[in-house]
């Protein structure tokens, strides 16, 4: 029987690899057909607009577990604002959104038919997503570490026919060192790689950057508050949310109402001291990626080193006493400008 089978080896494997491609189209349409999916249009553009998308495994295990229907949503990544910043509670879809997009892409470009009333993809070179959080503490990294190193792949390659989702960049270390490299991250995207994308953050201060960077656009899952409750939508809509609800959702997970009202407590304390203000300056007084490489390699208006910059060539640091060091300071700050 072996020897049999070994002889007629090739055509065996020819009728396997037909059964599998007829096996493949076959569950596609019959996928189609009973999930209401359309068929795609897919060109040599850098359009990126899906009207009505959802997300196909997920809409399945609601109608599976009788939860109700799956709320579908837009998503328009074009030149105007191809880097979309989402914004809003845990819980309320951002991560599902992300993916869901992510999935039509791939779904359309292997011929299938895709979860979507339509979709219209410009061709998609590659896909980068950075979502979840890991670790791989064989190799000595830590979860933020693995964090920075897919990110800083996305950086390193990402040309502007890649598509990118990014879901909670910076969420691993200290606020104010996570925020700024979101920051950076955010104008990098755009400005340096020039991509497609969804970059999903609890940091409403980057919202601020929508009024510097052309193509980024805010969007916010929506919410509505009932007696004290928050009620997730599941809608993507214009704009950026205003807080985060991460009590609130802490609360339904069960956190002891001792905990859950000391939690409230510190929010309101600390939103006395509100930094909204200052990210909006930030935002307007930061140059951007190519302002900075510009400074970098030729300072404007700069004919030679200033008087500051030729008495700090002359000192021997390590010659100084202390006192000589402050005298040193005073005649530095007189030699400033006087404006």
């Amino acid at each position: 029987l072996a020897a049999r089978i070994l002889a007629h080896g090739e055509q065996i494997l020819a009728a396997a690899e037909a059964m599998a491609s007829l096996d493949v189209a076959a569950s596609h349409a019959e996928l189609a057909t009973e999930r209401d999916y359309s068929r795609p249009a897919l060109d040599d553009s850098l359009a990126f607009d899906i009207e009505g998308g959802r997300h196909p495994v997920v809409e399945a295990a609601l109608e599976a577990g009788h939860e109700g229907s799956f709320v579908a949503n837009d998503c328009s990544l074009s030149d105007e604002n191809r880097l979309w910043l989402l914004t809003g509670p845990n819980m309320a879809g951002k991560s599902t959104f992300l993916r869901q997009n992510a999935l039509i892409t791939v779904l359309a470009q292997i011929g299938a038919y895709v979860p979507a009333k339509k979709a219209h993809i410009g061709v998609v070179d590659r896909l980068f997503s950075r979502v979840g959080a890991a670790d791989d503490l064989a190799r000595g990294r830590s979860t933020f570490m693995v964090e920075m190193v897919e990110t800083a792949s996305i950086l390193n390659q990402a040309g502007e026919r890649a598509l990118v989702i990014l879901d909670e960049i910076g969420r691993g270390t200290a606020t104010f060192d996570g925020l700024s490299i979101a920051w950076a991250t955010v104008e990098n995207l755009h400005d340096i790689n020039k991509c497609r994308g969804l970059f999903a953050t609890h940091y409403h201060e980057l919202t601020a950057l929508s009024a510097k960077l052309s193509s980024l656009s805010n969007h916010c899952m929506m919410v509505r508050e009932w007696k004290g409750d928050v009620i997730f939508l599941h809608e993507v809509g214009s704009g950026s949310a205003d807080r985060s609800y991460g009590i609130q959702v802490a609360k339904l997970a069960g956190l002891p109402k001792a905990v859950v009202k000391r939690a409230e407590s510190v929010l309101s304390h600390l939103e006395e001291k509100d930094q909204n203000s200052a990210t909006t300056r930030l935002a307007n007084d930061l140059p951007l990626f190519a302002s900075v490489v510009e400074e970098v390699s030729s300072p404007a208006g700069s004919s030679g080193p200033s008087a500051v910059e030729e008495k700090l060539g002359e000192i021997n640091v390590d010659d100084l006493t202390p006192r000589e060091s402050q005298a040193l300071l005073y005649e530095l700050k007189a030699l400033m400008p006087s404006d």
